[in-house]
């Protein structure tokens, strides 16, 4: 990665700014987004304490011109783009009978446009340097899951864009890469979008047991290196991506409901 630069969208937590650092490390120059200017200042005061070159940009990914501008920013600052990292995102946990159309919305804005706008304005420069567009999708592109109506969809919705750019952009010798972590160690799940559009607040799952954002970082810094079209991770992610190809749509189901029955206060019944 020496000598590249690289563009995080969500890159003040989780997964992003782990990918921040593992990138950061590995030679990069880092660009990182967020919404909040306190954990945006202290997340690059962060990777700078760490010797990575990086900047950090205020921007909103459900913002079309957030996401034009944070492009210019970082090709202004670094002079070239080389990977993006489409990494922002949010979550939900309720059942759609019971959810606000505006969660909804804003699962679609965030996880497929933001993602969509941001690739849109930084693929010229990708283009031009032969790199890389991620998009860390999940597994909930792959399977949908009760609680979730909103985030599966906006996951399958980016699994299909990433899909068809791929396929485009092969001939120009641009790599795309869907990366879809399984249950991982964040903060995904603490600030999912409740019924009523509130942030839950805490997660109904034990982290503890999940793999680090540190990790996956590391898988999809090697998944960009080697160029690997997906990467789908931790044994249950790889397990639900094979069993939903394979078993019966009605057996499925009911592993999954009677899965996601076990979580702490869980809305599915």
């Amino acid at each position: 990665m020496r000598g590249k630069v690289v563009l995080i969208t969500g890159g003040t937590s989780g997964i992003g700014l782990a990918c921040a650092e593992v990138f950061g490390r590995a030679g990069a120059q880092v660009a990182i987004t967020g919404r909040d200017a306190a954990r945006l200042q202290q997340s690059h005061e962060q990777l700078t304490a760490q010797g990575i070159s990086t900047l950090a940009i205020r921007a909103d990914v459900g913002e079309e011109a957030d996401c034009q501008r944070a492009v210019e920013e970082t090709v202004q600052a670094f002079g070239r783009l080389d990977v993006l990292i489409n990494n922002a995102g949010i979550s939900m946990r309720a059942l759609f009978a019971e959810a606000s159309l505006d969660v909804i919305r804003r699962l679609m804005q965030t996880n497929f446009f933001g993602t969509v706008y941001t690739t849109k304005y930084a693929l010229p420069h990708v283009l031009s340097s032969k790199g890389s567009i991620v998009g860390i999708s999940s597994i909930a592109g792959y399977r949908g899951l009760p609680g979730r109506t909103g985030y599966s969809a906006s996951k399958f919705a980016m699994n299909g864009f990433l899909e068809t750019l791929r396929t485009e952009l092969q001939p120009q010798g641009v790599h795309v890469l869907t990366a879809c972590p399984g249950f991982t160690a964040s903060n995904i799940r603490n600030t999912a979008l409740a019924a009523d559009g509130s942030q839950q607040g805490e997660s109904p799952r034990d982290e503890s047991s999940m793999m680090s954002s540190e990790e996956v970082a590391q898988h999809i810094l090697r998944a960009v290196q080697q160029r690997s079209a997906t990467l789908v991770l931790t044994g249950k992610g790889k397990l639900t991506v094979f069993l939903s190809k394979w078993l019966p749509a009605s057996i499925m189901d009911r592993l999954v409901l009677n899965e996601f029955k076990k979580e702490k206060n869980s809305p599915v019944r």
